[in-house]
């Protein structure tokens, strides 16, 4: 069996990348570390993924969590650097 650092470590995103669609689609980590595996290497998929985190950003702001907010911005930053085909 697949330990959750296992599966994040083979997936091309970072640890709070994989946070992030899990609050987004309310999901196990676990799960959205598979998702993010398969869309990182779907056309299309890199974008739906900072869309998530933007939604994620959005949400942080509307519900006054500037902190949360702040630190998703960073893991967008870092997304787009290190997947520039978004």
């Amino acid at each position: 069996m697949l330990t959750v650092q296992e599966c994040l470590s083979m997936c091309d995103l970072t640890e709070d990348e994989v946070h992030a669609i899990a609050q987004h689609e309310h999901i196990p980590e676990i799960v959205a570390a598979e998702l993010g595996s398969y869309l990182v290497h779907t056309a299309g998929g890199e974008t739906l993924i900072a869309r998530m985190i933007v939604d994620d950003i959005e949400e942080a702001q509307v519900s006054g969590n500037a902190g949360r907010a702040a630190a998703l911005k960073i893991v967008l930053q870092h997304f787009a650097e290190t997947h520039p085909s978004k």
